[in-house]
């Protein structure tokens, strides 16, 4: 019943609001994070160097939060209040979805120098070369693998381990997002961020896999995720897109 109620707030928070433009506590933690791959992020050792840098983010915010969590055990209606807003601001669902409609309008109207740059904001790679049908489809792979992100996995973590659960996957992932690049600067630094968040996701981008097997041809899904899943880069990436293109 307490999972289910927050679930219920957080979700009803995030249509209503949609993601808080101000004062989001991961602008602030995104702004330590720059900070410290800057102070760090050079010289020998960069994977040692990154590992310290995760373990000295990670800890202190994620037993803050189990402390705040214990501190309001004694008040449910504070507790739960507490609790949906911690998911509330973990969530991405609105805000997926409004990124995705962005993409939408000008496609479908054939602006597509416009759709070009909305995609950029939800993709790593470079779309200015991208066709209607490139837009498309990187469109709808950066939903799908986000919407285990920002959707499915939030919400197991939370459930599996309750405001610190939640707290440490979205740091994790926003790590993550940040510093999980095989590039030069980050294949090292980033090593510890991008195989953690690897970890948490595992479970989480499988079930998400098979909600999307049970929307359509189940059978033929889980074919698909046997034989074309394994060919994306991301372990957890494949599972979602192969059981979707046989979901519709």
């Amino acid at each position: 019943m307490y999972f289910s109620i927050c679930l219920l707030l957080a979700l009803f928070l995030d249509k209503v609001f949609g993601e808080a433009k101000h004062f989001h506590p991961l602008v602030g933690f995104g702004n330590l994070a720059t900070d410290l791959e800057h102070k760090l992020n050079s010289g020998s050792g960069k994977r040692l160097k990154g590992i310290i840098a995760l373990t000295f983010l990670l800890v202190p915010t994620v037993l803050l939060a189990f402390y705040l969590e214990l501190l309001t055990l004694s008040e449910p209606i504070a507790h739960v209040a507490f609790a949906s807003f911690v998911l509330y601001t973990a969530l991405g669902w609105q805000s997926l979805k409004e990124h995705a409609e962005a993409i939408i309008e000008p496609l479908t109207k054939r602006h597509l120098g416009e759709a070009r740059k909305k995609v950029a904001r939800i993709v790593s790679r470079d779309t200015k070369h991208l066709t209607p049908e490139d837009v498309a489809s990187a469109s709808t792979e950066s939903v799908l693998e986000n919407g285990a992100d920002a959707i499915f996995s939030t919400i197991f973590w939370f459930i599996v381990g309750g405001i610190p659960g939640v707290v440490l996957f979205r740091l994790v992932n926003t790590l993550d997002a940040m510093w999980g690049y095989k590039n030069t600067r980050y294949k090292d630094f980033g090593w510890a961020a991008a195989r953690l968040d690897d970890v948490m996701n595992y479970l989480p981008a499988r079930l998400t896999a098979l909600s999307y097997a049970l929307c359509g041809q189940t059978r033929s899904a889980f074919q698909c995720w046997k034989t074309q899943g394994k060919l994306w880069k991301s372990p957890n990436a494949g599972p979602s897109h192969g059981c979707w293109s046989w979901c519709t």
